[in-house]
């Protein structure tokens, strides 16, 4: 737990420091040069949603900013409720911008730390489905207006603690990218045969990670 204060501009960059010390980051490298990192989600997203926490939320409460983070889901909690007119739903889509406190809005504006009006929460969808994440969700609860970012709970990491084989791990990360796999395909990947596929997939089945769809000759596998 970490109290943030400052000036709201110095606030947003301690924030920020705060969210990567206790996220995971995940570094590659391609073709063994050069390194590419990957966080849990995606910093513009969350920097996206900080900032409007702090242009759009209710000065006159007493209540805080806050930016919780868990094991599967990262929230922002902004004191207030949305602008009459707005609604969660418009939020997905082209919308107008309301802002609650215009002159700290223009001074974000200013500084390019907004970069155009109405079109935050859009560009933390665009983020985080890029990113490979759930889109994030939008709540007004009428005292708080609340973001959260839910994680793909299928990293190797969990996948490992629920007893997985590394041709299963492996094929849960092809079904990730590719969206589905068949059991031809399984054989392929994995270099085994057809019974080893069929067990597998089927384990893979009881475990609920993935699900079958389509006739028997003609099967594919999902995530579930």
């Amino acid at each position: 737990m970490e109290v943030i204060s400052g000036t709201l501009i110095e606030q947003l960059g301690r924030v920020m420091e705060f969210i990567k010390r206790n996220l995971k980051m995940e570094a590659t490298f391609d073709e063994g040069i050069e390194r590419r990192e990957k966080w849990e989600y995606p910093l513009l997203a969350v920097k996206e949603g900080v900032t409007n926490a702090i242009c759009h939320r209710d000065y006159s409460s007493n209540a805080n900013v806050q930016v919780r983070i868990f094991d599967d889901r990262l929230e922002i909690w902004n004191p207030g409720n949305l602008p009459k007119g707005l609604t969660v739903e418009k939020l997905k889509s082209r919308h107008e911008s309301k802002p609650k406190n215009k002159l700290i809005a223009k001074c974000f504006f200013l500084i390019k730390y907004i970069e155009h009006w109405g079109t935050g929460t859009n560009r933390m969808i665009e983020l985080c489905l890029k990113h490979g994440l759930p889109e994030p969700e939008f709540e007004d609860i009428e005292t708080s207006f609340i973001v959260t970012m839910r994680k793909d709970i299928y990293i190797e990491e969990y996948l490992r603690k629920l007893g997985l084989n590394e041709r299963q791990i492996k094929t849960v990360k092809y079904v990730k990218e590719k969206k589905d796999i068949t059991r031809k395909d399984y054989e392929k990947l994995n270099n085994v045969s057809r019974r080893t596929a069929i067990r597998d997939l089927n384990e893979l089945i009881n475990k609920n990670i993935l699900k079958a769809v389509g006739t028997t000759d003609n099967k594919k596998y999902l995530l579930n």
